[in-house]
């Protein structure tokens, strides 16, 4: 598999050098490539695009949420940010009403999704468990045991604070809490091996949930006003809500979005759902491949989805590869 990655890179490289020399049109563009696989995959394939449909010289920015920000509107660069989560990053929403910053799509439409969740076979087996009620009702059929994400995680202020409202303990539901985030991801890998109960945090889209089947726990009505208290560690009166699902996005500078309409319009339309990104993330992962390297596995395998991203001089550019 990876000599078939290699040959399929190389030979999309080698029409990059023929693409750019042929279309010009678009010049030096810099694009965020964030610490996390789903953003390096975002910006691989916005990047292959960008360059080989469009003539723009690319260069990657090596950055994290925060400093990207920071940069891109101090110094107009990274003139992308990609994969940008505003509830992490509080700061988006000042630029963007400052102007600092624009909103260009919604790079994952279904969300960031955080929840509880249950093995599919399981919630097969008993259906009442697809419901945190269902399941506080029937503690053992889960294996009597929920497990948390490891201490320092986001997660984890909103997930003790929910443990908290939800009162797990007392209805027999002990609280394992996992030293990595290596460890939670085994526990489920392990239980799904042998069809064992498993009931526990986790989030997408992620290799693991692209990987393994699993329902998420219907954990009654979400309230933002609660769910903000949760997520803080000095939260006086934890709430029951469900998990809100976070908006993730690509973001331009202004100068970014006047000087390149075109690049704006295809950014517009590169959008993952979860299933896929998660199945990216799984295959990746399978396969020890670079976000390159999934970026040319996207391509190759999902042309009838990037087709129609791209303006018809783009489609005319990369017709070898449409075919």
């Amino acid at each position: 598999m990876k000599r078939k990655i290699g040959v399929l890179t190389g030979a999309f490289a080698g029409l990059a050098l023929s693409t750019v020399a042929a279309h010009a049109d678009c010049g030096k563009v810099t694009i965020s490539e964030m610490n996390w696989a789903s953003s390096a995959i975002v910006t691989s394939v916005a990047s292959f695009l960008m360059s080989e449909g469009y003539g723009c010289d690319v260069a990657k920015v090596q950055t994290a949420t925060v400093p990207a920000l920071t940069s891109a509107a101090e110094t107009g660069e990274p003139e992308i940010v990609t994969e940008m989560w505003p509830a992490v990053a509080t700061a988006y929403r000042d630029l963007e009403a400052a102007g600092k910053m624009i909103t260009v799509t919604e790079v994952l439409p279904d969300g960031g999704v955080d929840g509880w969740w249950i093995p599919d076979y399981l919630a097969q087996e008993h259906p009442e468990l697809k419901t945190l009620d269902g399941i506080l009702a029937n503690p053992d059929l889960v294996g009597g045991r929920f497990h948390n994400c490891p201490e320092g995680w986001g997660c984890r202020v909103s997930n003790d604070n929910l443990v908290k409202a939800f009162d797990l303990a007392g209805h027999g539901v002990e609280v394992f809490n996992h030293g990595s985030g290596e460890t939670l991801a085994a526990s489920i890998a392990s239980a799904y091996t042998d069809k064992q109960p498993w009931f526990g945090y986790y989030w997408a889209p992620t290799s693991v949930l692209g990987k393994y089947n699993m329902v998420a726990v219907d954990m009654g009505p979400i309230d933002p006003d609660l769910a903000a208290c949760n997520a803080r560690a000095d939260c006086a009166t934890p709430g029951k809500t469900g998990w809100p699902t976070a908006t993730v996005l690509t973001a331009v500078t202004p100068a970014f979005a006047e000087k390149e309409p075109a690049i704006v319009e295809l950014l517009k339309h590169v959008q993952f759902s979860n299933d896929m990104m998660g199945a990216l993330l799984a295959w990746q992962e399978e396969n020890s491949a670079t976000a390159d390297e999934t970026a040319v596995y996207f391509l190759t395998n999902n042309k009838d989805v990037w087709r129609d991203w791209l303006s018809d001089d783009a489609k005319a550019n990369l017709s070898a590869l449409l075919q």
